[in-house]
């Protein structure tokens, strides 16, 4: 790999870049690739199918080739809407994942440093503290309060602003009455439809670990289904 093309890796990398390395095997040819631009005569004949690795986020070779495409992608913004003790294993298992968290809970003796330390905070309700995050299509919404003046904001929020995976966590009636409210607040039903409610994959488990378990499964599986 060239001097150049590695400093620029490690560039892209402090910026939080998306971007792939494209590298042929048998002479260690390298060449970054980003959306929407154009490849080298080198490795144009492969865009398509360096656009599906890179679209799907995952590493390989490309079949009948030695075109190995290895993805870099943002973490992936993951906002939590209520620091209760589900959120706080929520937060354990996402340690290790490509998720970026903040916690929004108006309700400072919930939202504490000292109950989740190192973590981005925010003590505001969800209609102040989202002037304070960047969203987009590509963050995540995990709303756990059951309490409609928190979770309603933020829930609108996410819909309005196309979150590619919005749950919220109560029983089916909880659910039910969320969504009444939402249609009266002029929401479609098929915007409605996208708010995974009850929140989690059903894995069957009541405890507090097992739910985030639940929910954090979820989550990845709709991160990488795209």
């Amino acid at each position: 790999m060239k001097l150049e093309i590695l400093k620029e890796i490690i560039k892209k990398k402090e910026n939080k870049s998306e971007f792939a390395i494209v590298t042929k095997l048998s002479t260690g040819e390298s060449e970054i690739f980003i959306d929407k631009k154009p490849l080298s005569k080198n490795f144009d004949k492969y865009t398509d199918q360096i656009e599906n690795f890179y679209k799907s986020k995952k590493n390989g070779v490309i079949d009948n080739t030695d075109v190995f495409i290895e993805t870099y992608i943002r973490p992936i913004k993951v906002i939590i809407v209520g620091a209760v003790h589900i959120a706080q294993y929520l937060v354990d298992y996402a340690k290790s994942l490509n998720f970026e968290i903040s916690i929004i809970d108006p309700r400072g003796y919930f939202a504490s440093e000292q109950r989740f330390p190192n973590m981005n905070i925010i003590n505001k309700w969800p209609n102040e503290a989202f002037k304070e995050i960047e969203t987009n299509s590509n963050t995540a919404l995990i709303a756990l309060t059951h309490d409609p003046k928190i979770d309603d904001p933020a829930l609108q929020h996410a819909l309005k602003k196309k979150f590619y995976y919005i749950g919220a966590l109560g029983s089916k009636k909880t659910h039910e009455n969320r969504c009444q409210r939402l249609r009266d607040s002029g929401f479609s039903e098929d915007d409605i439809k996208l708010i995974h409610g009850p929140i989690g994959i059903k894995l069957g488990g009541k405890s507090a670990p097992e739910i985030a378990l639940s929910i954090i499964s979820q989550l990845v599986w709709e991160t990488y289904k795209k």
